[in-house]
């Protein structure tokens, strides 16, 4: 089993197990670091979804920096066991949804919407661009998108990269809504 922390908030330093799984990439501490000093420590009422869950590094870490809702997304059978694994660790945050789906399946069904959706899919599969249209059904209007992907991405429907940053292969990013 892998492993990864919490970085910050009511769970910092809970270690999460997850699984070997086909291009499962959790976000490495410094980058989660960055991540949260762009948005501000805290999630404080916050709705968020981790559309590729992988190892819930994302989800669990916005649940533990205080978000009131925190919906993850994850298909492959193993690593949605561990979701609910750690789910279970945290002495079940009632913050926090598991859903077993296809990420293209729920922007297309959900009538949730969020403040943040945290977005790293498996790279070389086209998954972006067949999201982008998808989006904007289930984001507030003032909602940010974090993004990571083997290349630096510009925009994302009317959402535009504000901040930015690349470490090792990985290139992430936050993006708002552009302004009329």
């Amino acid at each position: 089993m892998n492993s990864v922390r919490i970085i910050g908030g009511e769970y910092r330093r809970r270690v999460l197990k997850f699984p070997d799984s086909e291009g499962l990439r959790p976000t490495p501490d410094r980058v989660r670091e960055t991540l949260f000093n762009w948005l501000g420590q805290e999630l404080d009422g916050w709705s968020c979804l981790d559309l590729f869950a992988g190892s819930g590094a994302l989800g669990f870490e916005a649940v533990s920096r205080g978000a009131a809702k925190v919906v993850m997304v994850e298909q492959a059978p193993r690593v949605l066991a561990a979701l609910h694994e750690n789910r279970e660790l945290l002495h079940k945050p009632a913050a926090l949804e598991i859903i077993r789906g296809d990420a293209l399946q729920y922007l297309a069904s959900s009538k949730c919407r969020f403040d943040l959706i945290f977005l790293d899919p498996p790279y070389k599969k086209g998954w972006i661009p067949r999201l982008e249209p998808l989006l904007p059904g289930v984001m507030n209007e003032d909602a940010a998108i974090y993004v990571e992907a083997e290349h630096e991405i510009d925009a994302l429907g009317d959402w535009r990269t504000v901040r930015h940053g690349k470490a090792g292969e990985v290139h992430f990013q936050l993006m708002r809504r552009e302004a009329a």
